[in-house]
């Protein structure tokens, strides 16, 4: 083999250990992303399931408010302005979620 071809092959060699390289630290930068997404899922999930269960829910929440409507109210004014953020910052999030997911998987 002549100089330039054993060069090219020595330069090829090291491009190759950088990937692999910059292919372990993006992983890792993942991980972290994939451990929040799997909080965030089974969060999901479980409001999901709730929704098996919302005669019982409403007698429950019927029955706070009947019990203790000062704190009855402040929760509904947490939960709606959590909902308005859900529904302002979770609708601008998904498609990068979606990404996440697709490049993770």
């Amino acid at each position: 083999m002549n100089p330039r071809q054993i060069e090219l092959a020595l330069q090829k060699q090291r491009l190759q250990f950088a990937a692999a390289r910059q292919r372990a630290a993006f992983v890792a930068g993942l991980e972290r992303i994939d451990s929040v997404l799997d909080v965030v899922d089974r969060v999901r999930d479980q409001a999901r399931g709730l929704r098996d269960h919302v005669p019982l829910l409403s007698v429950l929440a019927f029955a706070i408010v009947l019990i203790r409507p000062r704190q009855a109210l402040r929760v509904a004014r947490r939960a709606w302005f959590g909902w308005m953020i859900y529904r302002r910052l979770g609708r601008s999030l998904e498609p990068l979620v979606g990404f996440l997911r697709r490049f993770a998987a």
